[in-house]
């Protein structure tokens, strides 16, 4: 038995369902082995009032410190974040938090072979901290901005290369961004790519008709499915629409650009065909994705965006920005279409040429089947057992 234990801020609670809900999947997945046993420490940053004058802060405070999710239990100590100086203190806030947290799983009888880190930086800088300090094995897994971003910065590209000197395996969810690591001084050879799967289960084509009517889609309706920030790109998507007449556009996700994005589609003259739906529970995208004619995702980056991987075991094609990490998920013509450029004219005539193609949708479904979970947990399982070989803190059996 191999006992894991997950250390990231990028994780589900009771009271941020969809915060990093791409962790947990990986996580429920590996689970599901027999030879697996896994604990979950997912840090939250401190704050102590509750009441709902505070805002999104006072949900940090309502995040309970231990939870059951999916049979498996989720610690949340607090690290202290603070202002101007959270990115440069947050590895050592988050290694001094969890610390005691640790100790006492392990003084429960948890103790741990190997810390499995998702996100690089701030979160796998301190999981190395806290494997040099139990003397156990580290893996930190590159999901997108963590090598794409931060690494602009002097501090934080210094200590992702301290991580990755130390870390025991190297994981990203994309061909691209292992190339990332390896342009900021990676050996190649120590970069494992294990892609995100998908449920096909949950997401699968329900009734279209029904589908459509219950959120509402008109002729020719486009979906975008992401956080309401600059590095999404709806404001193309929207710009996108003048040039697309017939067209209607759904957006669901909340955040920080949201009143922006509003006045720009009055000032574009299409305010009345874009309906902004906020946050959707996982389990009512489906319906999203089956209605819609085709999911639009303009990012400038991305690591591995499981949005499509979902919308296209709906059945719904896609028109994506040409970007590393996109171009490894729409590889064929038959399911989607890279932007012909990062704009909205751009934008608007890949969507035009998507939707006078129309694919068939149930191709579109079985291209998405085959980006299953089960070799990407076998791929786990084997590196977590050569790092425990190579260590010597595994049994003959591979585990402990």
């Amino acid at each position: 038995m191999i006992k894991i234990l997950t250390f990231t801020t990028l994780y589900p609670d009771s009271i941020r369902p969809r915060h990093g809900i791409f962790v947990e999947k990986r996580v429920c997945e590996l689970s599901k082995n027999a030879d697996v046993s896994i604990r979950v420490v997912a840090p939250c940053p401190w704050f102590p009032f509750s009441g709902a004058g505070f805002g999104r802060y006072a949900q940090f405070a309502r995040v309970p410190k231990s939870e059951i999710r999916s049979g498996i239990r989720v610690e949340h100590p607090r690290y202290a974040l603070l202002p101007k100086l959270g990115m440069t203190l947050a590895p050592l806030s988050l290694y001094r938090a969890s610390r005691g947290t640790l100790r006492r799983m392990i003084s429960e009888g948890f103790e741990f072979d190997l810390i499995d880190a998702h996100y690089f930086y701030p979160d796998g800088v301190a999981a190395v901290m806290l494997g040099q300090y139990f003397r156990r094995p580290v893996t930190i897994t590159a999901r997108g901005s963590d090598v794409n971003v931060l690494p602009h910065y002097p501090l934080p590209r210094r200590m992702i290369r301290w991580a990755a000197d130390r870390a025991a395996g190297l994981v990203t969810v994309s061909a691209a961004l292992r190339q990332r690591l390896i342009e900021l001084g990676v050996e190649p050879g120590r970069v494992t790519v294990l892609r995100n799967g998908v449920d096909v289960e949950m997401f699968r084509p329900g009734a279209r008709d029904p589908c459509r009517r219950e959120v509402g889609a008109n002729g020719l309706t486009l979906l975008a499915v992401g956080n309401l920030v600059p590095l999404k790109g709806h404001d193309l998507v929207i710009e996108a629409l003048c040039h697309l007449p017939q067209a209607r556009l759904m957006i669901v996700g909340e955040g920080p650009q949201k009143t922006a994005l509003q006045e720009l589609a009055v000032r574009q003259g299409v305010a009345d065909r874009v309906t902004f739906v906020g946050n959707v529970p996982q389990k009512r995208l489906p319906t999203f994705y089956t209605a819609a004619d085709i999911l639009v995702l303009a990012s400038r980056h991305e690591g591995w965006p499981n949005v499509l991987l979902e919308a296209m075991a709906c059945g719904t094609p896609v028109v994506v920005s040409d970007i590393p990490g996109m171009t490894e998920i729409v590889a064929s013509s038959h399911v989607g279409r890279l932007a012909s450029e990062r704009s909205a004219k751009g934008f608007a005539q890949s969507i035009m040429e998507m939707a006078h193609e129309s694919p068939k949708r149930e191709q579109v479904r079985q291209y998405a089947r085959t980006f299953d979970w089960a070799s990407i947990t076998e791929g786990q399982l084997k590196l977590f057992r050569s790092i425990l070989e190579s260590s010597g803190a595994a049994s003959a059996d591979g585990g402990s």
